[in-house]
């Protein structure tokens, strides 16, 4: 039971851990390349992608902007450019064309380079063919500028103290409420096995009596 215990948590951190990765905006330093705009079919994979309301049309198939880039080290990595509208997750995304705007502006070659932060949330999944989704970009000094994700920090700190919070009050209330429920219910069973073991002998030795006048009648 203890494995299946640990196997049980485990499996609730990753979860936990995929979902707040998946989720929480995150920031890559790239070149970008150029812009696009396909017609994507949906098909198992319709759930890493926006919700036909804040989409450009509904139904299995729509038209999504891309946005190419290159990583320092020469990676390739692609954005697509989605609303996210009022849905989940809550970065209420509604400028999908003026983002695409501003990415077209960035563009570079590779001899007068334009380095880039893009903000985005998800992931990028070749097996998949899922896109993380761009939020912002804005234009940066360089490659190796450093960037450090206060909302992230804000988030997971207050995240850490509901956390911490939430267990301090599920202890007090486990003290104060539910050990003492659980002592006054086991007394209870106690007295009610003692009181029954007590009626149980009383009524063996009634029953005692009884076969004992009854066996010396037939004697008599």
């Amino acid at each position: 039971m203890r494995y299946a215990r640990w196997v049980f948590w485990l499996l609730i951190g990753a979860v936990l851990f995929g979902f707040l990765h998946y989720t929480l905006p995150q920031r890559d330093i790239v070149r970008i390349v150029g812009t696009e705009n396909r017609r994507i079919e949906f098909g198992a994979n319709s759930i890493f992608w926006a919700s036909p309301d804040a989409g450009t049309a509904a139904g299995t198939s729509r038209d999504v902007f891309f946005i190419n880039t290159l990583r320092p080290d020469g990676r390739p990595m692609v954005y697509r450019n989605e609303d996210t509208g009022w849905g989940w997750p809550p970065y209420f995304k509604l400028d999908t064309f003026s983002l695409q705007s501003e990415a077209q502006s960035l563009i570079s070659p590779a001899e007068s380079p334009k380095w880039v932060a893009v903000t985005h949330y998800g992931w990028r999944n070749e097996f998949f063919t899922i896109f993380p989704n761009a939020v912002a970009v804005r234009q940066v000094a360089g490659p190796d500028v450093t960037l450090i994700p206060w909302l992230n920090l804000v988030i997971l700190a207050s995240l850490a103290f509901v956390t911490v919070m939430a267990v301090r009050m599920w202890l007090q209330f486990r003290e104060r409420v539910l050990d003492p429920a659980v002592t006054r219910m086991g007394d209870a069973f106690d007295r009610a096995g003692g009181e029954a073991e007590l009626a149980a002998k009383r009524a063996r030795g009634r029953l005692g009596r009884l076969w004992d006048r009854l066996t010396g009648a037939r004697r008599g």
